[in-house]
């Protein structure tokens, strides 16, 4: 246990006493809850309390005819919530903005925006945050290293909150050998605890790692956590056996916080319906998925009466489980992420792949190519973007073979070389891409 650790968790346990342990005890109530589940009591009075207080609250929903039940709510996307922002925000806070916190999106995938968000939402975005990492093994305290495209007065991190959170800034802007070098140098020169980075980021790292085997016997890092795109099984395994740790796979946004996370190492995504209530609606239309079929993640936030987001379109697309167990508690699980809609690659039949077949793709070509990536641009064509390794010539046939395999024998390819792949404001590389006019 490093020193700053431990002053850190003091401090945090001392200022929180003195305020009555509010946050320490919706910690230990959402650990609690993403474990054990909620009782459907529980999620039917979150969800009408939500409602009813929109409905009376926000001029938005009050000018719709009165909704009792969900269904009768509209299914709402970014552009829709920024077209009726004014609307949406809550009369209760509308002379109070100074109040509020503001949880914003870098639109590296889509549009900007920014969610305001009440006291009471921002603890149980903090504590949730807390609860999802603890779950895992993080201890309150530990230095983090976030990997990010940081760019100055736009998404970096003003140093009190830095020292604050034992928080360092990490840059992937540039993910040559060279940067990964100097990276994985910081990381043990630091002595970071943990890595908090979107899953493309772990890849490239994890494949540095592989080829060049560095020292990392004085490493401090305890954890690696993972958000965004799914990461590849292969790499998750590769993680194991280089660094001796099993990376966190978790599912969230800034707008409203992390909604599921893995827990004991599995590979589904335990929902956190404590915060959430979560649906899976068809891909093109709003009605409810069968158990187990492809289709949008929608979220009702409980909590944020400020800005109160009922049945949000995240631009997600996955697949969920949903249970009671013998205590009549409700659990449910991503059994798998897809990714964001404007991702999803269909093959020549007009089936939807998940993300995972193009990062294990990319895995068969380890020291050949370093980055990737598929655009769709019809219903049969595609175009494959290629970042060979340095001096290593590339057997086109064979990698096209490759996605041919998933895509359909009648594919038609257009190979693309390019420098690098482009690094999104949030620290994610896209491996495929939606271009199609038809599936957009």
């Amino acid at each position: 246990m490093q020193f700053g650790e431990a002053a850190r968790r003091c401090a945090f346990v001392f200022l929180d006493d003195v305020k009555g342990k509010r946050q320490q005890k919706l910690k230990t109530v959402t650990k609690s809850e993403i474990v054990h589940g909620v009782t459907e009591d529980y999620m039917r009075r979150r969800l009408n309390a939500i409602l009813k207080y929109a409905n009376t609250n926000c001029p938005f929903y009050r000018s719709l005819p009165y909704h009792g039940n969900l269904d009768d709510f509209p299914v709402q996307k970014k552009g829709d919530f920024i077209l009726h922002y004014d609307g949406v925000l809550s009369d209760e806070y509308r002379d109070r903005t100074d109040e509020l916190a503001r949880l914003t999106t870098s639109g590296s995938t889509g549009t900007p925006f920014s969610v305001l968000a009440d006291p009471e939402k921002m603890m149980h975005v903090n504590m949730n945050f807390m609860a999802v990492m603890e779950l895992n093994g993080f201890r309150l305290g530990m230095k983090r290293g976030e990997f990010r495209a940081w760019i100055r007065g736009k998404n970096t991190v003003p140093l009190y909150r830095q020292i604050r959170n034992n928080l360092r800034m990490i840059d992937i802007s540039n993910m040559s050998d060279e940067s990964l070098a100097e990276i994985i140098e910081r990381i043990r020169r630091e002595r970071i605890q943990v890595l908090v980075a979107y899953s493309s980021a772990i890849v490239a790292l994890t494949d540095y790692v592989e080829r060049t085997k560095p020292d990392l016997r004085h490493w401090d890092v305890e954890m690696i956590f993972t958000m965004g795109e799914a990461l590849p099984e292969g790499t998750r395994k590769k993680a194991r056996e280089l660094f001796g740790i099993t990376p966190v796979l978790s599912y969230g946004n800034n707008e409203n916080g992390f909604i599921a996370v893995s827990l004991y190492g599995e590979s589904e995504y335990t929902i956190d319906l404590y915060h959430y209530y979560v649906e899976i609606l068809k891909m093109d239309s709003d009605e409810s998925a069968a158990e187990g079929e492809l289709g949008r993640i929608v979220i009702t936030d409980y909590y944020n009466r400020a800005f109160p987001m009922i049945r949000y379109d995240t631009g997600d697309t996955g697949k969920m489980r949903m249970w009671k167990d013998g205590t009549g508690r409700m659990h449910a699980v991503f059994t798998e992420i897809y990714g964001r809609r404007g991702s999803l690659i269909y093959n020549t039949k007009g089936e939807p792949l998940s993300i995972h077949v193009f990062m294990n793709n990319l895995l068969n070509f380890e020291g050949i190519l370093r980055q990737a990536k598929c655009i769709q641009t019809g219903l049969k064509e595609y175009t494959l973007q290629f970042n060979p390794a340095k001096g290593v010539h590339v057997d086109e046939e064979a990698v096209i073979a490759s996605y041919r395999k998933y895509l359909g024998e009648d594919a038609v390819f257009t190979v693309e070389y390019v420098d690098s792949l482009p690094i999104l404001e949030s620290g994610k590389t896209m491996v495929s891409e939606q271009r199609c006019g038809q599936y957009q």
